[in-house]
């Protein structure tokens, strides 16, 4: 069993890898990019969420939906019922899988296996990040740790959100990045390093905290460190950069902003029901703004000289 999109914060569970050692891994990217990545997967795929892409044709008999996704002339999956999965057992029985594959891989295939790693190091959730906060704090404190970065949200087709992969690639090496939902794969796919956060503390500068719902763990961890900062969050040194899509990340945004949160930059685009009357209040309260016209021109004006 492989995961995809999202679902590869399942990966991170130790006991339900152990209990599963057939949870073999991750593969694939994001939601956009599953019309080539199904073509070239050599099994059946189970759809779980509303992402699907339902240009089916090249897959159509081994794609299967379940609980509230549905597509016309695809098989849906009962929601009870010991059986219930049974023909997508049999369509995964059925396919060549990843030993005696003799189909090629398309041009889309081959270039997203060359630009991804083999490695991705998931599972980053509350309890990790608040176990090391004082060390955070005290390697921001002593010149170690410049920044922290919030740089997620949702992942799209459009080119501009490219910035994203940009902006992580441009960050120095002392800052630290945190991560969530599929905006995650703009940016897991590059090689990070680690950061030494001094007291034999060393940790990934990219830690991934895990699917867009899991929105609640960067909200929480954001909190324990004020708390042990004894300030606000405003005064700690973060930088959110968030790329929106649809709803539920605006739901996201509305927590930042009950948080207290100012100076979030927001991309690619602002959401187009944002009124302008709506955003002269979101900008007097809080200081949201849009990405700027470079990730270099956001690093230089949140950095400094």
């Amino acid at each position: 069993v492989y995961t995809h999109g999202e679902m590869l914060a399942a990966n991170g569970y130790p006991v339900l890898r152990s209990r599963f050692p057939h949870l073999a891994g991750h593969y694939g990217t994001a939601w956009q990019n599953q019309v080539a990545e199904f073509r070239d997967f050599p099994g059946a795929i189970l759809m779980t969420t509303n992402c699907i892409i339902p240009r089916v044709g090249d897959y159509r008999e081994r794609i299967f939906t379940t609980n509230l996704v549905g597509v016309d002339g695809v098989t849906h999956i009962a929601d009870r019922g010991l059986e219930r999965f049974a023909p997508v057992i049999a369509a995964a029985q059925a396919a060549p899988g990843w030993v005696g594959t003799t189909a090629a891989p398309t041009a889309a295939g081959q270039a997203a296996a060359a630009a991804h790693k083999s490695t991705l190091t998931v599972g980053f959730g509350l309890p990790t990040v608040a176990g090391v906060a004082d060390q955070i704090l005290a390697a921001a404190g002593a010149g170690r740790l410049r920044r922290i970065f919030l740089v997620g949200g949702c992942d799209g087709f459009e080119g501009s959100r490219n910035y994203y992969t940009d902006f992580a690639a441009r960050a120095p090496r002392d800052t630290l990045l945190l991560t969530l939902a599929c905006g995650k794969f703009k940016l897991n796919h590059l090689e990070h390093g680690t950061i030494d956060l001094g007291a034999g503390v060393v940790l990934p500068r990219l830690l991934d905290l895990g699917q867009c719902n899991d929105a609640h763990t960067a909200i929480e961890a954001v909190k324990a460190l004020a708390a042990k900062a004894h300030c606000g969050p405003n005064e700690l040194p973060l930088s959110i950069v968030l790329s929106w899509f649809e709803q539920k990340a605006v739901c996201i945004l509305l927590s930042l902003l009950h948080l207290g949160l100012r100076n979030i930059r927001l991309g690619p685009a602002l959401p187009a029901f944002l009124t302008p009357e709506a955003l002269a209040v979101l900008v007097e309260k809080f200081n949201i703004g849009p990405i700027g016209p470079s990730a270099q021109a956001d690093l230089d004006a949140i950095l400094g000289p």
